[in-house]
């Protein structure tokens, strides 16, 4: 696996690319298990990522979808592996805001 791209630094670009990153897994072969937390992640995500959010709420939906995504299992998917490794990524550069 490669390493994950650079997260932007902008809490809302990160958002943006963080639900971008989780949509993506939608369309892998992912055992459902482990899509229900991604589904659930990518549903917070896509709140987070809003334009209407305020910076505390965002935080928090963001905060929710760090812990989905803790839950999630092995994809046995590579590029669904990359994209949970790059959404990781986004969720650490909001919540070190």
């Amino acid at each position: 696996m490669e390493p994950p791209e650079t997260p932007p630094e902008d809490p809302a670009a990160a958002s943006d690319a963080l639900a971008a990153h989780l949509t993506a897994t939608a369309e892998r072969p992912i055992p459902p298990a482990t899509n229900r937390w991604l589904g659930e992640a990518e549903a917070v995500a896509q709140d987070a990522a809003s334009d209407e959010i305020d910076p505390t709420t965002r935080r928090q939906r963001v905060q929710q979808v760090a812990g989905l995504l803790a839950e999630a299992d092995a994809t046995g998917d590579e590029s669904a592996d990359e994209h949970i490794a790059a959404a990781r990524a986004c969720c650490q550069v909001i919540l070190d805001r």
